[in-house]
């Protein structure tokens, strides 16, 4: 074990006791206000924070934006040379600072009166200035830094970060916050493209790529999968429904099985794969991606159906990998 083990497993240890002292400290009256304003909140939560804790206050203002709490931070030094324009009566303000009695943050309060802006405080001194003219106070005092110096913001910054975590996934579960609702703010990320992405979106529809009869020949095959360039076809009846599936295993597979002149009589009902996995195309592409790989052998292709089992497209995992998921 390595000679530094024990110190890093401390210090988790002296945070994580942190963050439970602080769960049992907090003052019921006091969350339930803070949630009320939070949640009837009709502009934008606004963060401020100085240093460290302005870190902190721009990390809760992400972690609210992405679980459908429209937040800003607004840094104080900025917020006295013109930024406090962005300040509506609709707006709810959440201040954060170890001491509460940061010289930025203060000079700020006047302004912020005047504006009428409810003000909830996030500090570690509740008897600080900021706690006194806060319309809220949540307590986010520690009772000691883990830097042995007992100087750097670290346990109480911690402390303030996981109390906005708590907020955000309050007001997350308020506001029936779906899975899709949290795709929409995510869409680049994996997890958003996992959650969004659709067969539909990365499918080769059937209009644009060929398909055939049972009754085609072995050669028709080959040319209509090499025209269709996607390694497969589907094999489509006369109603439009799904028959089945040839890819080019498939064409390999069944040549040795019968002489090179007799090709031309073999049919493609004959060697296609009948009833094979299907996808919709409202379904997930990650969940197809699951269907194509979690099997004793991986299958490369799925052929897209409707609700009436009309054939509507091929997915190929190719695509599906390609798109990040």
């Amino acid at each position: 074990m390595g000679k530094h083990i024990s110190q890093i497993k401390e210090v988790l240890k002296q945070e994580a006791a942190a963050i439970n002292q602080t769960a049992e400290r907090l003052n019921p009256d006091q969350v339930e206000r803070a949630i009320e304003l939070l949640a009837a909140c009709r502009g934008q939560v606004v963060l401020a924070g100085v240093g460290k804790s302005g870190f902190i206050a721009r990390k809760i203002a992400a972690t609210l934006t992405s679980m459908g709490t429209r937040s800003v931070f607004l840094h104080p030094s900025d917020a006295l040379h013109g930024d406090l324009g962005i300040l509506t009566p609709a707006d709810v303000v959440v201040l954060l600072s170890g001491s509460g009695a940061t010289d930025e943050m203060i000079a700020m309060l006047p302004y912020l009166k005047h504006r009428a802006v409810p003000l909830i405080a996030i500090v570690g001194n509740l008897e600080s200035t900021l706690a006194r003219e806060a319309d809220v106070v949540l307590d986010a005092s520690v009772d000691k830094e883990v830097c042995p110096l007992n100087l750097a913001p670290t346990t109480s910054t911690t402390v303030a970060l996981a109390l906005g975590d708590a907020l955000a996934v309050t007001l997350m579960q308020i506001k029936g916050l779906t899975p899709d609702d949290f795709a929409l703010n995510h869409p680049a990320g994996r997890l958003g493209k996992r959650l969004s992405l659709r067969v539909r979106d990365l499918m080769h529809a059937s209009s644009n790529n060929p398909t055939v009869a049972p009754g085609a020949s072995w050669l028709e095959v080959v040319a209509s999968i090499t025209r269709g360039g996607l390694g497969a076809v589907n094999v489509v009846d006369g109603s439009g429904e799904l028959a089945g599936i040839i890819t080019d295993g498939d064409l390999r597979r069944v040549i040795p099985q019968i002489g090179p002149g007799e090709l031309e009589t073999v049919k493609a009902e004959t060697f296609m794969t009948r009833e094979p996995v299907t996808v919709t195309p409202e379904q997930l592409a990650y969940d197809a991606l699951q269907l194509m790989e979690n099997r004793p052998s991986q299958i490369s292709v799925l052929p897209v159906i409707d609700e009436e089992r009309r054939c509507v497209g091929l997915l190929r995992l190719h695509d599906v990998v390609r798109s990040g998921l």
